[in-house]
């Protein structure tokens, strides 16, 4: 699997987004699995999948690449499994629309975090596509967006902060393979959804719903983000994950007849025109 890590930063982080972006659809779907179970189950699918990607990448130097990541792989694990954590109570104690504003919302703690942190200069160019972007999620939720529980926002903001502050440690080590760190925060997932569920039985169509959130949408999906977020720099990674709220509704257009307002598609436009005025800006060197 070393082709994967062959493929230029941008496009594997636009393929993360597009893999995330099945998740609400998949949750939906399930018909009696309580939210722990679903973390349980689908952070076991996780784990598997990660293994064999690194066993097929690194075969016998597999188990080494994981010691190698050290105190910087554990540390990734547990932000990267806090944000598992608060995506799954969220969804339980707030509306959709204020889980995706908040998600949404990564974009500039990426480009703070980069700037602080990693001494990334955010161009005018930059910034400018974060603002069309971040307007065209407002615009996309807007309509939607309520108050909501306290608790189940908190929860939310859970999803950004650690999510970017993984990203943040990856980009801190560009030549050190982070993918043992999302293995770790599938095993650190798997005991919270253990520990919270009342028990583990669930029915054969939740199984194989938590094996789809599990291997191509939330493995495929970090594979992508962590290898591609090595070259990246955070304020982009944050601008092309935002790709994840464009494919939400359109899977809900053609699997389950949601017909998106119209905002939904101008949103979407401005979205795709962030990441071309971002694409458009001559790359520099990343230090890191």
């Amino acid at each position: 699997m070393q082709f994967v890590y062959k493929i230029p930063g941008y496009i594997l982080c636009l393929l993360a987004g597009f893999c995330l972006s099945f998740g609400g659809p998949l949750i939906r779907e399930f018909e009696g699995a309580s939210p722990w179970q679903i973390l349980f189950w689908r952070s076991l699918f996780f784990i598997l999948a990660i293994v064999i990607f690194l066993l097929l990448t690194y075969k016998k130097q597999a188990f080494h690449i994981i010691k190698k990541s050290g105190f910087a792989g554990i540390l990734g694990g547990v932000f990267l499994s806090t944000s598992f954590v608060g995506y799954i109570f969220s969804i339980t104690e707030t509306t959709i629309a204020n889980v995706v504003f908040i998600i949404s919302s990564q974009t500039l703690f990426l480009a703070i975090f980069g700037y602080f942190f990693l001494k990334e200069k955010i161009s005018l160019r930059t910034f400018m596509a974060i603002i069309l972007a971040v307007s065209g999620v407002i615009l996309m939720v807007g309509d939607s967006i309520s108050n909501g529980s306290l608790i189940g926002n908190l929860a939310a903001l859970l999803i950004p902060i650690n999510f970017s502050i993984l990203i943040i440690i990856i980009r801190k080590h560009p030549y050190l393979d982070m993918v043992p760190a999302i293995f770790y925060s599938g095993i650190f997932s798997a005991i919270y959804g253990f520990i919270l569920s009342e028990n583990l039985i669930i029915s054969q169509k939740d199984l194989g719903l938590s094996f789809l959130l599990g291997v191509p949408q939330l493995a495929f999906g970090f594979i992508f983000v962590t290898i591609g977020s090595r070259t990246t720099p955070a304020a982009t990674v944050g601008l092309l994950m935002l790709t994840e709220s464009i494919f939400g509704p359109i899977w809900g257009w053609l699997f389950f007849n949601e017909i998106p307002p119209k905002s939904v598609f101008i949103a979407g436009a401005m979205i795709i025109a962030a990441v071309i005025i971002r694409g458009l800006e001559k790359n520099k060197p990343v230090t890191t």
